[in-house]
């Protein structure tokens, strides 16, 4: 007898826990979106580094802002896009909406992860003898993205500073990314990808 009545227990524990779920997913589920983003706005810096990743040009066009504003932008750029450098494709972007190419430095490279991408990217800073930086990417990688950089600068012994500067993306909103499709699986991806970087997998 003592089995079946801890058994439904359990079971209307799980029910209670599930609606309590559903009837609390207003607060949950924003801060799902909320963690992934960190955006600590430029400040002086001497160069802005514009990760790759965005094919709509949202990071090249806050790259263009910051440039406007005196900051030298460094452009991210792996290859495969139909045998294109993304960072050449970016500038090409950024050209046909009127800003001047060589407001922007292109950083091609070999580089299939944020982790590679970081390290290519860092040692480019080092050799440009770099001590402060803007890092510019979408909301939603900027809190991984951020971390990622800073283990590799304390793992080098590297002093150089950087600030996460986020921008908007196509698809996701952190406090509604449930709603559209697109965010779900943004959200899903980078979550896989935070919780593997945590882990060193």
């Amino acid at each position: 007898m003592g089995r079946p009545a801890l058994s439904l227990r359990f079971i209307l524990l799980a029910l209670f826990l599930i609606l309590a779920a559903v009837l609390m997913r207003g607060f949950w589920l924003p801060w799902i979106g909320e963690a992934l983003v960190l955006d600590e706005g430029a400040a002086k810096a001497d160069i802005a580094v514009v990760l790759a990743g965005d094919a709509y040009g949202h990071r090249i066009e806050k790259a263009a802002e910051l440039v406007r504003a005196g900051y030298a932008a460094l452009i991210d750029g792996p290859g495969g896009s139909y045998g294109n450098y993304e960072c050449d494709l970016a500038i090409a972007f950024i050209a046909r909406e009127g800003y001047p190419r060589e407001w922007f430095i292109p950083l091609p490279m070999t580089a299939h992860s944020t982790e590679e991408e970081a390290a290519v990217s860092v040692g480019e800073l080092e050799r440009r003898h770099v001590r402060s930086f803007l890092l510019v990417t979408s909301t939603y990688h900027s809190a991984r993205a951020a971390r990622i950089f800073r283990s590799l600068l304390r793992q080098r012994g590297d002093n150089t500073t950087l600030r996460s500067v986020a921008t908007q993306d196509e698809f996701f909103r952190p406090h509604t990314w449930w709603r559209d499709r697109e965010a779900r699986k943004i959200v899903f991806l980078e979550w896989a990808k935070t919780i593997a970087h945590i882990f060193g997998v």
